[in-house]
């Protein structure tokens, strides 16, 4: 297992006539892990080891069918680097 960090961007689509109370679920199981995250209007950011980022995308997508829906979509990017990938060092020069 890798300490290294990374950062990955979570899109969860609930495929169901009112997603928003269900994204707001799947954003909850995120913050539920502990794991730091940044959440946007297009995607959630996170920022943790490999492992720590994927079992945060397994929650927020689980999130989905404990809150009844039927199908989901879950998008995710990763951006890593051999010597790691911030939040702070992509974002440094907007803030």
């Amino acid at each position: 297992m890798s300490s290294r960090i990374v950062t990955v961007g979570v899109e969860v689509l609930p495929l169901h006539e009112d997603p928003y109370p269900i994204v707001d679920r799947a954003i909850a199981a995120i913050k539920a892990t502990g794991i730091k995250h940044e959440v946007s209007p297009l995607e959630t950011v996170l920022e943790g080891t490999l492992d720590e980022c994927l079992a945060a995308v397994k929650a927020a997508h689980e999130a989905c069918f404990e809150a009844g829906v039927r199908r989901a979509v879950t998008i995710v990017k990763i951006a890593d680097s051999v010597t790691g990938s911030t939040i702070d060092d992509k974002m440094v020069k907007y803030r």
